[in-house]
Order: structure tokens, then sequence, then C-alpha cells
């Protein structure tokens, strides 16, 4: 699998760029915003692939892990999956702006490694 500064690019312009509020704020708990934002978010990738394959695979993790903030569940099983699970995947002693941030940038390698893995698979 391998990482690619283009790969990077296409996902932060889809998940920062092109992304609205609107999808931001409701993509965790509306199936629509989440679905359109996964659709606009998969755009980019069109300059890197023309694999139907990888884009759909792109497009539809990306909605599975926004939808239901898949990110948290890694930090979970990270962090010990005897507690109790939290939005953010990290526990309530942890500082709340500290919890969004390392939640934020595990989202983002979720995505990365998934992106990463359809390009592998589907060149």
């Amino acid at each position: 699998m391998l990482f690619t500064a283009d790969q990077l690019v296409a996902h932060a312009v889809g998940d920062y760029i092109i992304q609205s509020d609107w999808m931001a704020n409701n993509k965790r708990k509306d199936s629509v915003a989440a679905g359109i934002h996964a659709v606009t978010y998969t755009l980019p990738f069109l300059l890197i692939t023309t694999q139907v394959y990888a884009f759909l695979f792109i497009c539809v993790t990306h909605f599975f892990v926004d939808r239901f903030g898949l990110a948290r569940f890694v930090v979970w099983v990270k962090n010990g999956p005897w507690l109790p699970i939290t939005p953010t995947g990290y526990q309530p002693d942890k500082p709340p702006f500290l919890a969004v941030w390392l939640f934020i940038i595990a989202d983002n390698i979720v995505h990365v490694v998934c992106n990463a893995l359809a390009l592998a698979v589907f060149p």
C-alpha cells in the first residue's frame, strides 16, 4: 500500500475545501448529508484514478466512516474496549479540546488508509 502526495491532497481538498458547514454539522446524524459529503469528497479522486471500483470504494467507506463515526471505535479499542464508548472514543477525563483533535486525526488516518487500499487494489 502506497501513500502518495496526490492522494493526500485529494483527501484534504475533499474533506476540508469542498465540505460545507452543513455537511460537517449533519453528516453524523443524517444519511443524506453524509451521502452528499461522501460523493463530493470523492470527486477530487477522479484526478488520480479512472477505476470505478476505486472511486466507489473510496465513496462508500467515506460515507460509513463519517456517518457512524467509525474512527471512534479505533480509538476506543486502542484505549480500552472494556471502557464505555464515547463520541470521540476517548474517556471523559481527556480534555475535550484534545479528545476532539485526536479524534479528527484518527478519522483522517482511517480515511487515508481506506483510500490507499482502494488505489492499491484497483490501480
